[in-house]
């Protein structure tokens, strides 16, 4: 079995931590080192959950601290629906580990400019640390094997306004500057958590009898948001965008159909801050820049998640 290696760039609250949880339990995944961006929480403690959450699998994966705001906008968290440490009822989180360093742009920047088209990324928050790279060194795009997004909203409603994805949203420029790079993305939209993607209370409790550190911890830190998706977004059950797009990262058949599409990110208009424009019906002509996921195998991404939380 051939070992594909993953960088993944994280903004750590509650699903985000299940994302971490599931690439470093996947058999033919190296995880080589973990990015942490502001987003969900500050910086110091999207730190700290993305370190516990490595701790969690026994790992020793280097996690690099990078943007602790956007390139030009005041800074945003979603402590209103991951909780006041994003990590649900668990708290604050002390992991035994400290930051392999502050320097997440440069280490972005090294790793895959020493193994180009060999290291896949996944992103998970906002894209501001890829974009600080591109910016230094615009030949990342090719040296990216290729990336997946968690963010945006393939021309359907959004989270956090009505037209946008709290990722997207939180630094719309810094998106713009990645879906126009060339660099090789899928963008997997918060839509694919939604409805009958999301565990049932009778799926959760199945998780919760697997009776593992990593079951009970995938739960535990979730308290908090699924009672806000519940409360604020309608679902009937835990919606987990970040491992959604994590199970599509470690097996493509989980996106069942995906196609091009000329994609931009709205910038300057308050009403659209952040929406992902997606030229579906290729009506502007431009050439496509991203390669968009429509539908996912439902059952297939549940079964991804539970095998690696046992």
């Amino acid at each position: 079995m051939t070992t594909r290696h993953f960088i993944i760039d994280t903004d750590t609250a509650s699903d985000d931590a299940v994302a971490i949880v599931m690439a470093l339990q996947w058999p033919d995944v190296e995880v080589d080192a973990i990015t942490v961006v502001y987003g969900n929480m500050p910086l110091e403690i999207a730190s700290a959950n993305a370190r516990y959450s490595v701790e969690i699998c026994g790992k020793e994966t280097p996690v690099y601290e990078g943007c602790a705001r956007p390139l030009l906008r005041s800074v945003a968290h979603a402590d209103w629906f991951h909780g006041p440490e994003g990590m649900g009822k668990l708290g604050r989180l002390h992991p035994k580990r400290l930051a392999a360093g502050q320097n997440a742009v440069e280490e972005l920047i090294r790793r895959f400019g020493a193994a180009p088209g060999e290291i896949t990324l996944v992103t998970l928050g906002p894209l501001t640390n890829i974009a600080a790279a591109l910016i230094v060194e615009p030949r990342l795009a090719e040296w990216v094997k290729e990336c997946y997004i968690m963010g945006g909203a393939a021309n359907c409603v959004g989270n956090v306004t009505p037209a946008a994805e709290f990722n997207i949203w939180c630094d719309p420029e810094a998106a713009r500057i990645v879906f126009h790079s060339g660099m090789k993305c899928l963008m997997v939209g918060w839509e694919h958590c939604r409805f009958d993607s999301a565990l049932s209370f009778e799926e959760m409790e199945t998780i919760r009898s697997l009776d593992t550190e990593r079951a009970h911890f995938a739960l535990d830190c979730n308290s908090y948001a699924l009672e806000a998706g519940m409360t604020i977004q309608g679902a009937t059950g835990l919606m987990l965008p970040d491992p959604v797009t994590m199970a599509i990262a470690l097996d493509n058949r989980v996106c069942t159909r995906r196609s091009w599409h000329y994609v931009d990110v709205a910038c300057a208009e308050e009403l659209t801050r952040g929406m992902t424009v997606v030229d579906e019906l290729n009506v502007t002509g431009h050439k496509p820049n991203i390669e968009v996921c429509w539908e996912i195998d439902k059952p297939l991404w549940k079964e991804i998640l539970a095998q690696t939380l046992r």
